[in-house]
């Protein structure tokens, strides 16, 4: 990355704050490789002679904070470089993200990273809703702090000068910022080379899909053809966008660079330098006169095309489990196309609840079934079965009770032969009143178990208390009422009651 002029360097360096150093041509190149050599170190060299940088606008952080110009021989060492501490990073969160210290090697990044992604890949997290937004976080994170010029730019301005905005910005979480850099979804190829505008691509944009399925599509597996449109790189122009023989011309805006050096003020007295995409050629660093863009895609160097795509639902599939179709994205001229990814959506199962490779159900039986036992067919299974179930007579099955079916629960994905157990939770129904007028209520009072005896001690005061039917969510509903603080202040500006006043004397 060529040393821009007017490039931002914060050192402390006892109570003097050096802001800017503003370096001339010829010194341009050794202090820039000494520089990138020093910040490894965590330490920075500040060229002592007057013929290399001149400093300016330095701030007296002790007494009265005023400003005044410093010659390089002030800063009082007489050998040709003063070594100063590094300033700490404005902001730390990547770091964090990845359980690193700020001063952290790249090998020591690269093998937290790795270790984080393995902890945190949504395939061996199915069940934490929460593990595919960290992994994209971490990747961000790891996408900044694993190249050493987007690193520096980190250290220096935070997110918001990863993104060339120049300076500190509203805050912004990693997951914004991973959307705002990669355009969303789960897109990790990319790279920073010298002279590139930002993130470029090592691959086409991945089409993230999400696809609805229901619980009998995990439990027995499905295939599903479907017509697609996707980018593909035009056949007349070859992905050049230009007709014939026509050639682009560097952007007269940008000067074929794609981008364009932008000074922002950062805080007061404080400037800093970034890269802005060019509006003009779009980044591209050329253009195309009308005249001379291909016929069929306008200079676009890619046109829709229909595909028909089919992907395979296997047994044992997750909720949120990704499909992935490699190469199958849309295609852009000079890298491979990206993935489609489609994202499995469960929907919600009427009778069936899944938990790992678990099911529960709820079956209703009868209370002379749960008194006298049973033998019929419970459920009827997610594949179309029936399953029957016996359960003897003299075994008393009370309301809330469950059962254990091994082996009847979902398939082990990618072992089919395996399954998980199913979850059987009984609900005993009481028989109506009508029933109940049917029957002989002094004989079946002389079947049943007897009733329970007065309380004893019985209390010395009894209420005769009437009851009404009533739905149990009601519960709570009745409220607390309203209810003063007598401590309370009343215009409630100061804490504990009113701000103390100075007696007068």
């Amino acid at each position: 990355m060529p040393f821009l002029q007017s490039r931002w360097l914060h050192v402390d360096m006892r109570s003097t704050w050096i802001e800017k150093i503003s370096c001339d041509q010829t010194t341009e190149d050794k202090f820039e490789k000494k520089h990138h050599e020093e910040v490894k170190t965590g330490t920075i060299n500040v060229p002592k002679n007057k013929g290399a940088c001149v400093l300016e606008n330095a701030i007296q952080l002790g007494g009265d904070r005023s400003r005044k110009r410093l010659k390089p021989s002030s800063l009082g060492h007489e050998q040709g470089f003063s070594k100063l501490p590094a300033k700490m990073p404005v902001e730390t969160e990547f770091y964090e993200l990845l359980g690193v210290h700020p001063e952290a090697s790249e090998d020591e990044i690269k093998k937290a990273y790795r270790k984080k992604a393995r902890e945190h890949h949504p395939d061996k997290n199915p069940d934490d809703p929460t593990a595919g937004q960290k992994f994209q976080e971490m990747a961000a994170a790891y996408e900044i702090l694993s190249q050493v010029e987007t690193r520096e730019t980190y250290d220096l301005y935070g997110k918001a000068g990863v993104l060339g905005r120049g300076g500190p910005g509203p805050s912004m979480d990693a997951a914004d910022l991973f959307a705002e850099l990669f355009g969303g979804g789960m897109q990790f190829g990319f790279d920073f080379g010298p002279g590139s505008r930002g993130p470029r691509r090592s691959k086409g944009e991945d089409s993230v899909i999400s696809y609805d399925v229901t619980l009998e599509d995990l439990y027995n597996g499905k295939s599903v053809k479907m017509n697609m449109e996707k980018e593909v790189v035009c056949g007349v122009c070859k992905g050049s966008g230009a007709r014939g023989n026509a050639k682009p011309k560097p952007c007269v805006k940008c000067e074929g660079k794609g981008y364009n050096i932008v000074t922002t003020q950062i805080g007061p007295s404080r400037l800093g330098s970034s890269r802005v995409v060019c509006t003009d050629c779009e980044g591209v660093g050329e253009r195309l006169r009308e005249k001379d863009r291909c016929k069929k895609c306008k200079g676009t160097k890619t046109v829709k095309e229909k595909t028909r795509q089919e992907i395979f639902v296997e047994r044992g599939m997750t909720d949120r489990q990704r499909i992935v179709l490699a190469g199958a994205g849309d295609e852009e001229p000079g890298i491979p196309p990206g993935d489609v990814v489609f994202v499995l959506k469960a929907r919600h199962h009427d009778s069936f609840e899944r938990s790992g490779n678990d099911l529960l159900t709820t079956v209703h039986i009868t209370l002379s079934e749960a008194l006298l036992g049973f033998s019929r067919i419970l459920i009827t299974h997610l594949d179309g079965r029936g399953v029957q179930v016996t359960s003897p007579s003299g075994k008393i099955i009370k309301h809330g009770d469950s059962i254990l079916l091994r082996d009847e629960g979902m398939p082990v994905y990618k072992s089919a032969d395996q399954k998980g157990n199913l979850y059987v939770l009984f609900e005993v129904d009481m028989p109506d009143e009508q029933w109940l007028k049917s029957v002989d209520a002094k004989a079946l009072e002389a079947l049943l178990p007897p009733k329970k005896p007065e309380m004893d001690p019985k209390p010395a005061v009894v209420d005769e208390a009437r009851y009404e039917e009533v739905d149990i969510a009601d519960f709570g509903e009745g409220g607390e009422g309203d209810w003063e603080d007598d401590d309370e202040d009343e215009d409630g500006d100061h804490f504990g009651g009113a701000e103390p006043e100075c007696r007068q004397q």
